[in-house]
């Protein structure tokens, strides 16, 4: 009887989870169930799955409304149906049309219409009205009361009680951005959706005992008989699975004489062996598809990085879908693919971000838009975002609002009646699904229509997206593509481009064997002077390679994994920080010198966890790979990991060793869950680390503005900007005779490119060039006035900026001018000549500005200045003195005072739960340090946003990486600008 039920996938509607609507049904021995979520299918294979566990007859469909209004149910008699109904939706969801007020004539749906439809004179043998209990009296009177065979029961189920209902209510006035007091009876579900007995329901029809069986018998002729983890990722790249086989061989063999030489034994037995296991898990077509990608990509000169657990197989290897080399590393195979692994091997393919959806245009084409999509991730409401919603609904101040955000775990007793309400109901759904988000790089591809799965939206980019996330898919056995995107590729890419344009120079940036040997990018490495290199510019990387005077790529490789949380958590950084600089240990046991002497008896990579699990307690490698995947966070059985940890100390005390022992390794191998990466991962990105390390040590200013033009890594566009000046730039603010859209250099000169200018019109920043490369450098601000079309707000930007500095005139002179220029150019609307007329100056007054000034103007339309910030320091008090960083060695241990710029902050919680903070600054030098503010002074002392901090604190030497622990720290004041002399600016 129940043939309209609402989740909470309904979005902004639905208050139950999948797990309670089956529970209600389960408690009261509801025989079958409908879930019609509204215009989405994301909760419908757990929904099937959890009704199979409790012998509840699972029935799918989806609700349909054009707004507000309902339109009809729809029912999937079967497979078929749901694909229909999935295809109708998405037919009108992508091209954003509203839904037709009449059905369509499916084969395989049933539909139901609201009663209000009732005017309806013919109705064809799948359609039928829904007649609510309190529409019941209504069918006496009607032309229905003789063809009751037409009528079902309409009992909405959207929630269960009246808190239930309210809920229900603020998620309605949150989709409508409305206040509650605004939210209309159209808008929202009355009570009449709330949950209603079985019984109860047989007695309010049963003066009609037709439409209780008709509603029970269409219930009964609908079915999904879906089997799941069933293979549906395409199975075949040529169309033959042996024609799979014979290609992906014949491409492996020619890929090891490319990379090893024709008579590698090692790489041909183990090529051959993973071929095997390869052809026995009928994984042929994954490999080939992957290949596919890649070499489209590389034909379109496209840079890209194969890394995750796929770095571990020669046959990827050879295929040129990773760089890694993993008979180099002595990877496991097993680690990537065993014979007992179900679910296929994980490539994850990155593409520069510019690059990434031209990638996946291909892959969409290649495949059959039919058959492709990207995977769905669910945004959901979190506590404070569910807050700020509630709030707004509720019409609390925006300032109220923030109080309550900030203290939402320590409320304050004198709360309003409406402020206690917000944080009750946000806590209620706080978890809900609000919005299908785009997975970061998951493509599935089928052999079976995607819509026979799912339905589908079409997000701005124009790739279609499912309604069900990764976890769901693979479930279903649909298998992702990870095409991934990242800006450190993009840094390559235009590092190579500028130095081939600008020096005439051609660089292969995959010839990674000879930047591993470089001397000059070992001297960066040892250093941590890595600042814009993809993965390793962190401040805390960076103290790593400098604390583990990392200068080759093995050392990298495991500072890629030690920084992990896992690791760095459990103690286990230190320790092998320690031991890597010579500290003297003891082993465990003789077995973990055996496997684990590379990496000084500390478990650093998944692949040191299969290596004890196997080598140590005896599983066999498929075994311990399964412990990897349990232990990864991957598996969504949380009680695998506990029956992994008692087969493995199990096995250990069938093997006769010392219980304490036992537990401290599987205590380091607990501290792994989650957060462990493996070794191919790690030196996946030690491959690409290495191609920037070598741009920045031989190419340092093409590379900074490479950084500068991809707007990506871990700083903002001024510190990349300050790098390049420590480098030798001279740095230029925007001019219109010198700089283009994005960011160009010119010898040692950076010219900061027009996109970086706060409201700059991208249309006329975007024709400043083509122009100048028309008819010539502009000749003064009157030609360039005369020559492009633009707003005296733009040109305000433009002159502010210092764009027309090249004509010799002061900023006040040019704003004094510039409604002269634009006057004239109103009132003479002349066509356009090839050659135009020279304009008389104007006789100006005396107006001057001062660099002061400017640094102010850069501020605001930048963020930023142009000079060092410290030149903009009021006087400091002789009392005030200050050390440098490069005097730091000489104080350790000691109190001392330094002026630093705040460059970016990481707040973290101690075993306590009190939060600390890591800092990072530059002094007046421009020397990056790194300081550490314990609980105390994280409390006492709060960053009062960037600026400069005069900070009192002890310097602390480790393994020659100095930093301060602060004790005290107090914000220095900004020169006030000029022209506004009263105004106490950067407090």
């Amino acid at each position: 009887m129940y043939l309209n039920c609402h989740s909470r996938f309904s979005l902004r509607y639905g208050v139950l989870s999948v797990a309670e609507l089956v529970e209600l049904a389960a408690l009261y021995g509801i025989p079958a169930l409908a879930l019609t979520d509204i215009h989405n299918t994301s909760a419908a294979y757990d929904f099937v799955r959890m009704c199979r566990e409790k012998g509840i007859h699972p029935v799918l469909g989806m609700e349909f409304r054009n707004g507000d209004e309902l339109l009809y149910i729809a029912l999937a008699k079967n497979l078929k149906g749901f694909q229909e109904i999935n295809t109708y939706y998405s037919k009108h969801a992508h091209k954003k049309q509203p839904f037709p007020e009449i059905a369509p004539l499916w084969s395989e749906v049933y539909v139901v219409y609201p009663w209000r439809k009732r005017e309806r004179t013919s109705l064809s043998e799948h359609e039928f009205l829904g007649v609510h209990p309190t529409e019941i009296r209504q069918v006496l009177r009607s032309r229905y009361h003789h063809r009751q065979d037409k009528l079902v029961v309409h009992q909405p189920l959207t929630f269960v009680d009246k808190r239930g209902h309210n809920i229900h209510r603020l998620l309605r006035s949150v989709d409508h951005n409305i206040l509650l007091s605004k939210l209309m009876n159209r808008m929202q579900a009355g009570e009449g959706e709330a949950f209603i007995q079985p019984n109860e329901l047989r007695e309010i029809y049963s003066s009609y005992p037709k439409i209780l069986y008709n509603t029970e018998k269409l219930l009964e002729n609908c079915s999904f008989p879906f089997i799941f983890e069933q293979p549906r990722t395409r199975q075949t790249f040529t169309g033959a699975k042996y024609d799979d086989m014979i290609l992906l061989e014949k491409l492996a063999k020619e890929g090891v004489v490319k990379r090893y030489g024709p008579n590698h034994a090692e790489a041909l037995r183990r090529m051959e062996r993973e071929l095997e296991i390869v052809e026995q898990l009928d994984f042929n077509a994954y490999f080939l598809i992957t290949w596919d990608m890649v070499r489209y990509g590389q034909s379109r000169g496209f840079f890209h990085v194969g890394r995750g657990s796929g770095a571990n197989s020669i046959t990827a290897y050879c295929l040129g879908i990773t760089d890694v080399d993993p008979i180099e590393l002595d990877l496991y195979f097993e680690r990537f693919l065993n014979p007992k692994r179900t679910s296929p091997p994980d490539f994850d393919i990155d593409f520069s971000w510019t690059d990434r959806d031209d990638v996946i245009d291909y892959m969409m084409k290649r495949y059959r838009y039919s058959h492709t999509s990207l995977l769905a991730t669910y945004n959901r409401y979190k506590n404070k975002g569910s807050i700020r919603e509630l709030g707004k609904v509720f019409g609390l101040p925006k300032e109220e609002i923030d109080l309550l955000v900030a203290k939402r775990d320590q409320p304050d007793p004198g709360l309003s009646k409406l402020s206690r309400q917000v944080l009750h109901y946000s806590k209620l759904i706080s978890g809900f699904p609000n919005h299908l988000s785009i997975h970061a790089g998951g493509i599935l591809i089928s052999d079976d229509p995607i819509h026979a799965f799912t339905a589908t939206d079409l997000p701005p980019k124009g790739f279609p997206i499912t309604h069900f996330d990764m976890y769901v898919a693979e479930e279903i056995g649909l298998h992702k593509f990870d095409v991934l995107s990242q800006r450190g590729l993009g840094h390559i890419r235009s590092c190579v481009e500028i130095v081939e344009e600008n020096q005439g120079k051609s660089i292969d940036v995959h010839a990674v064997h000879r930047f591993k040997q470089d001397g000059d990018v070992k001297e960066i490495l040892r250093k941590g002077q890595t600042v814009g290199c993809f993965y390793v510019e962190s401040p805390a990387m960076r103290g790593l390679l400098s604390k583990l005077r990392c200068d080759d790529y093995l050392t990298l490789v495991a500072a890629s994994s030690i920084i992990r949380p896992g690791v760095a958590r459990s103690g286990m950084m230190q320790a092998y920080i320690r031991r890597h600089n010579g500290e003297s240990f003891q082993y465990p046991h003789f077995r973990l010198r055996e496997l684990l002497h590379d990496t000084y008896g500390i478990m650093v990579y998944q692949e040191d966890v299969i290596k004890v699990v196997n080598g140590f307690a005896g599983l066999s490698l498929s075994e311990a790979d399964m412990l990897r995947r349990a232990m990864s966070g991957k598996s969504r059985e949380k009680g695998e990991f506990g029956v992994v940890k008692e087969r493995f100390l199990n096995a250990c005390r069938e093997k006769g060793y010392d219980e304490a022992i036992s537990q401290e390794i599987w205590r380091q191998i607990e501290s792994f869950a989650g957060y462990s990466f493996s070794k191919a991962h790690s030196a996946s990105f030690a491959v690409e680390s290495f191609q920037s390390l070598y741009l920045k040590a031989h190419y340092p200013l093409e590379f900074m503005t490479a950084v500068v033009n991809n707007f990506g890594g871990f700083y903002d566009t001024e510190i990349y900007l300050h790098e390049a000046h420590m480098l030798g730039a001279n740095i230029h603010a925007p001019c219109v005779n010198t700089s283009a859209w994005e960011t160009r250099i010119i010898g040692k000169d950076i010219y900061l490119g027009f996109i970086h200018l706060k409201d700059m019109d991208r249309k006329i920043a975007q024709a400043i060039e083509p122009e100048r490369g028309f008819r010539g450098k502009f000749e003064d601000m009157a030609d360039f006035v005369r020559r492009i079309p633009l707003s005296v707000e733009q040109l305000t930007i433009l002159i502010r900026i210092g764009a027309f500095r090249f004509t010799g005139k002061s900023k006040p002179q040019l704003l004094w001018e510039m409604r002269l220029h634009l006057k004239q150019k109103a009132g003479n609307k002349q066509a356009e000549v090839l050659f135009l007329p020279k304009q008389h100056d104007f006789d100006l007054p005396d107006l001057t500005s001062t660099p002061l000034e400017d640094a102010y103007d850069e501020m605001e339309l930048l963020g930023y200045p142009i000079c060092s910030p410290f030149d903009l320091l009021k006087p400091l008090p002789p009392n005030a003195q200050h050390v440098l960083y490069e005097d730091f060695p000489k104080y350790v241990g000691r109190i001392v005072r330094v002026l630093g710029y705040l460059i970016c902050t990481k707040t973290t919680a101690t075993v306590k739960g009190e939060r600390m903070q890591f800092a990072n600054f530059f002094d007046i030098k421009g020397e990056m340090f790194d300081v550490t503010r314990f609980p105390n002074v994280v409390h006492k002392y709060p960053f009062v946003g960037r600026g400069i901090y005069l900070i009192t604190g002890k310097v602390v030497d480790e393994f020659g990486h100095f930093s301060i622990e602060m004790t005290e720290m107090r914000k220095w004041l900004y020169l006030p600008d000029p022209r506004q002399e009263d105004e106490r600016v950067g407090v």
